[in-house]
């Protein structure tokens, strides 16, 4: 999976030239389950492969890439990055449409939250989707709620890989420039749910963090895809070792 290495500032630039050039992209903050599942699922494979920029979420890619010999890696959290835009769009008046949200109270607090947090911050509009594959007349009004909105920029959080399909079959759909999926970001910036310590998320422990706060909810992810994530990486790098390319 192709992975940037970057940085934030790096990121956040391209992402406002993107909105300031009128072009069309989507970005996502990819995490280790994401990757895992793109190997697994057509539909989130041809979704990460389509996007125009995914960067690494997860430490543990950060690790790999630099294994790899890319040792500019850095990690870009999507909460954080989400952020950094967002204050960047309070200096620039840069108009932004939130789609996600556990409930429609949820979403409300993100609001709340966002424009306390970066005064003059333009929320174009929000809408909390159903926790159900939408009909296509429920897409298309999903489409036409956006656009009307006039926001440059969607931030999209409602889980991977479901946010990574729905930016690969709404992005012909939509006018505005740039959709952006942050995974949990939206959860972490309401104030729903608590994000791990820094020493945990640069020792690659944020899923154990995650874990203990919502254990139902996560556990079959974890215990899923991290053992495979190790297990694929450890064989990538003895290829990578060898010389021989990746599968």
């Amino acid at each position: 999976m192709p992975l940037a290495v970057s940085d934030y500032e790096e990121v956040v630039a391209w992402m406002e030239d993107m909105i300031a050039t009128g072009a069309r992209g989507y970005v996502t903050a990819a995490a280790v389950n994401l990757v895992m599942s793109a190997r697994e699922q057509p539909d989130t494979a041809a979704a990460l492969a389509a996007a125009t920029l995914a960067v690494p979420d997860g430490q543990p890619l950060v690790w790999a890439l630099k294994a790899l010999g890319h040792s500019r890696a850095t990690r870009i959290y999507g909460p954080d990055l989400m952020a950094a835009f967002c204050a960047r769009a309070a200096e620039r008046g840069i108009p932004a449409y939130l789609y996600g949200g556990r409930t429609p109270e949820a979403l409300a607090m993100l609001q709340a939250r966002l424009r306390e947090r970066f005064p003059g911050l333009p929320i174009a509009g929000a809408h909390s989707p159903p926790f159900r594959p939408l009909s296509e007349a429920e897409r298309e009004d999903v489409a036409r709620r956006i656009d009307a909105s006039g926001a440059a920029i969607v931030w999209v959080g409602i889980g991977q890989p479901k946010q990574e399909i729905w930016m690969h079959e709404m992005r012909p759909r939509l006018a505005a420039p740039l959709l952006a999926g942050v995974g949990a970001a939206f959860d972490f910036h309401a104030g729903l749910v608590s994000q791990a310590p820094p020493w945990m998320q640069r020792a690659g422990l944020e899923w154990a963090y995650r874990l203990s706060r919502e254990p139902r909810r996560l556990w079959r992810r974890y215990a899923r895809y991290n053992p495979r994530f190790v297990a694929a990486f450890a064989a990538q790098y003895v290829r990578h070792l060898r010389g021989q390319p990746p599968r």
